[in-house]
Formats: C-alpha cells, structure tokens, sequence
C-alpha cells in the first residue's frame, strides 16, 4: 500500500506474520531507501570521523542532520546560499533534519517556553534566539533537508500528569502551526514533514496526543520523547501502545533509539526508521558492536589480539587491522582509532537493518529479537565497562 502524499510515498513490500513488523520503501523527491532504516547522525553536517565518500561506500542512504546546531553554526543562510545541505557537505544521500527542540529544551536555565515559542540563550555566545513551529519550519527550507521535523517539546520522565498534559497539548498546537506553515502559498513543496508524537508514559496521553497528529496530517510520523531516562520495559510498552495507533501506510520513525537489541525489538513493534549516537559516540570512547557482543577496546584482554574486531564481519576495519593494532591506536589517543571504529560500527547497524528486513521477508524476526536480546544480555568478551545511554545528551547530539 502507498500513500498519496507527492512528497513521500511508502510501500509496504512485505510483513512478519508473527510480529507488528513490516519491511518497505520510503521514496522521495530526491531518492529513496529500503525501511526499516537506520540514519546515522551527522549533528552538525558531519557523522563525525567520516567523509561523505565514507557514506557513499557504506551503502548510507539517508542521515539526519540538527537545525538547532546548524542554524547556530554555521546559520542556515549560509547552507542555502551554498545551495542546501546535499552540497554544502558533499553528500549526494538523503538528509532528515531534526527541529532542535530536543537541544532547546536541554538549555535549562536558559530556555524560556511558551505558546508562541521557545526563546533560549545560544550556547555558543549567549545571544538570544527564539524558536517558533514556523520559524523552525523556514530554518529547514533553507537547510533544503528531504524530511523536515517540526518544533516540539519532550515529556521528560517523571513530569507529573497534569504537565505532561500542558506540554504535549503545546507540542502538538506547535505541530498544527508548523504544518500550516509548510503548506503556505510561497512555501517549498519538495520537503516532507513528519508529526511527533508525545503524551508522556501513558497509553491515555499517547493515544491523545496521536489523534491530534494524525487529525492535522503529516507526510510520516515519528515517536518521540522515550530513551529520556525510563526503564527499558517502559519504553517497550509506550511503543506497544503507541505504534499500531499510527497510519499503516506512512512510515513509523522512532527518535533517537537505540541499542542493536532495542532496534531489533522496536522493529518487531512496527518501527521503520531509527536514529541514534551509539555507533558513532561508542567508537569515540574505543568500544564496538560486533558479532560477539560490545567490545571495549581499551581492556587488556585486547593488547596482543591478532584478530579481526569481527570474524564475521567484512568492513575494511575488520578485514585489514587486527585488535591489537585497533587497541594501540586507542591507547595512544590517535585520531585514526575514531575513524576506524566509526566506519565499522556504522556498518554494523546497516548490516543489522540488511538482516532485519531480510528476516521479516523469511518469516524469521522473532529469531533475530532473540538472537539480540541473547547477545546484549551478557557482557561481552574481555568485558565492557562502558555505560552509555543511547539517547542523545544535551547539546551533544552526536
């Protein structure tokens, strides 16, 4: 089934009889790419470590990009006067750009919210900015990204009921406006626009907030305000509740989740598209998704290791460096080590969203949860001590 929309269509080309899963294809004006998906950051115009040509030869098809930290540095004219994101950053894929009102919000002290909009200190040199649903609309245009989202404002975990009634009410009246906006005479009809929705920790607030986004009508729909803080089975039962409420025939993106494991889960809900800084923030910190679990490579166990990162894995970092070498390089703080281990934890992800459409075309992705759930319940060999959230922290999207 397609939609209707000119900006975006989806096609549903097959499902898991045993799970809410479905593998598709996103086509838009400037390409299309095979769903479920995962986008890797590029926060700031860059998934750090790697070049465009990087992307190309890892088969990436869509990134997604921060309005919030492009509009600060180095400003959205400068990118639309350069001719839009594609050739300011060499990139010929596809490009989601995220409002920034994740990183808005994060500015605590500094923010200050209310119907109109968020007004914010810039961290950057303290000056004073105000995001509207139709200024952050205009940012995107100028950016020239392929999927626009609009302002909206997360339910942190723990708000009690009545605020996350008041903020998920403000978000999607924030959302109404942004969508009119982007449907005004005079505004670019080749950018889609998804709706979030949030409502907080509860089936009530996620079905109302849902009804609203869907009443407006977007090009897809994305999930927002989870990976905040909540246990895990929460998040789970948020996302049971929430997706089969969304329109089967647009795409289902999930933000800024997960782990392989919470992926290959959330797939089975009926999720399409991902985002996330694990691969790229845990290859900063020396430590890679692999076959055999997560690996931590600043661990002893890996200072004569004269074996691929991955036996199973055919990334030119896997195939060329050995362990040992990868852990010299980490240990010597050498810049090389980032973009080693970037390069093959991007490609662990795409791989994984390679084996997970497969498995739902052969009727086999319960095997795969289980498979990931099994690998990520344990430590992995040599042991990880690294403790990362997979949500996006603070300014630091990336």
């Amino acid at each position: 089934m397609s939609s209707s929309f000119d900006r975006l269509t989806f096609e549903t080309t097959d499902a898991c009889p045993h799970t809410h899963a479905r593998r598709g294809r996103v086509r838009l004006r400037r390409g299309e790419f095979e769903t479920p998906a995962f986008m890797p950051v590029g926060t700031q115009a860059t998934v750090k470590s790697l070049t465009a040509e990087d992307l190309e030869r890892l088969g990436v098809r869509i990134i997604l990009a921060n309005t919030y930290h492009l509009y600060q540095r180095p400003g959205s004219h400068v990118i639309r006067d350069c001719g839009g994101l594609q050739r300011f950053m060499g990139y010929p894929g596809l490009i989601l750009t995220d409002s920034g009102g994740y990183q808005v919000f994060s500015l605590q002290p500094l923010v200050r919210v209310d119907d109109q909009g968020a007004r914010f200190r810039s961290h950057i040199d303290g000056a004073v900015h105000l995001f509207t649903p139709e200024s952050v609309v205009e940012i995107q245009e100028a950016l020239g990204s392929d999927i626009m989202m609009p302002l909206d404002q997360p339910v942190p975990w723990g708000t009690s009921p009545a605020d996350a009634r008041a903020i998920t009410d403000r978000s999607d009246a924030w959302a109404a406006r942004a969508r009119a906006h982007h449907l005004r005479d005079g505004g670019r009809r080749d950018q889609a626009l998804f709706g979030i929705v949030q409502g907080g920790f509860t089936a009530e607030g996620r079905a109302a907030s849902v009804r609203r986004i869907v009443d407006i009508g977007f090009d897809g729909y994305a999930i927002g305000g989870l990976s905040v803080g909540e246990e895990k089975s929460v998040m789970f039962g948020v996302l049971a509740e929430t997706a089969p409420l969304l329109p089967a025939h647009l795409p289902r993106y999930l933000m800024g989740v997960g782990t392989p494991a919470d992926l290959i889960r959330c797939i089975a809900l009926g999720i399409d598209m991902f985002d996330c800084v694990l691969p790229t923030r845990l290859a900063r910190n020396c430590a890679a998704y692999t076959s055999e679990g997560r690996k931590h490579l600043r661990n002893a166990h890996y200072t004569s290791a004269d074996v691929p990162l991955d036996p199973r894995c055919d990334c030119p970092t896997c195939q060329r460096y050995p362990v040992a070498y990868l852990r010299h390089l980490c240990m010597a703080k050498e810049i090389l080590a980032s973009r080693l281990l970037t390069y093959h934890n991007i490609h662990y992800y795409l791989r994984l969203m390679e084996r997970a459409r497969d498995a739902i075309s052969q009727c086999t992705l319960p095997e795969l949860v289980s498979e990931m759930e099994d690998l990520y319940s344990s430590p992995a060999t040599g042991s990880d001590p690294v403790r990362m959230g997979t949500k996006r922290r603070s300014l630091d999207y990336h």
